[in-house]
């Protein structure tokens, strides 16, 4: 991904640069830590649909598999087992088009919540438009498209694993009309795709 990113290396939900080593510049977009400082240093690929989202349609997830037992004998479930067993899940995990850069901290915080719009404008992170509660994100309006596209890519490339309801697909085509495909967004997708081989629909 630092090829993709090499000429534009900005963070995700808030906007911040950042060098090729990882190394974020808080001043470039104010952003204050909300508690982890160690984290907030550095950027960390964050999956836009959450691997908890798609990896819980696969058994192995809920139930384990038989190869799935540590060096003690004890057997094991979720995302350890399921990324052992299934090429499948690995294949979605390690899918560029649904990775982006974003401050650690923020991505810990972002946990596997859902994305929505939130009451109010409580900033936890300095001058950094995203909201965290409630187990739900509420992303800044700038990026809200860019997210909507990568979640109608993961649920076509992907049927059948329940990645966006009836609900949120919704909120998404008004994420999507709200904030149209830019320059950047359509230079990414083509990056992407001369490395990963496959197109994205969702960015014509």
């Amino acid at each position: 991904m630092a090829t993709v990113f090499r000429d534009q290396r900005t963070s995700f939900y808030c906007g911040c640069s950042f060098e090729a080593d990882g190394r974020i510049d808080w001043a470039s977009c104010g952003y204050i830590p909300r508690a982890n400082s160690k984290r907030a240093r550095r950027i960390e690929w964050e999956h836009v649909v959450p691997a908890h989202a798609f990896g819980q349609s696969f058994p192995e997830w809920r139930q384990g598999h038989p190869s799935c037992v540590n060096t003690k004998g004890k057997a094991y479930k979720g995302r350890r087992c399921v990324r052992k067993v299934s090429a499948a899940f690995r294949r979605m995990e390690a899918d560029l088009y649904n990775l982006q850069p974003a401050i650690g901290e923020v991505n810990a915080d972002r946990s596997n919540y859902s994305m929505a719009e939130l009451e109010g404008e409580e900033r936890e992170y300095g001058a950094c438009d995203v909201e965290i509660r409630e187990r739900k994100i509420e992303p800044r309006p700038s990026v809200r498209g860019d997210i909507a596209r990568t979640y109608f890519y993961m649920d076509k490339a992907y049927p059948g694993r329940g990645i966006i309801g009836a609900k949120r697909r919704k909120l998404f085509e008004a994420w999507a009309k709200a904030d149209p495909i830019d320059a950047w967004e359509r230079k990414r997708v083509q990056a992407i795709q001369a490395i990963q081989g496959n197109r994205n629909p969702a960015v014509p």
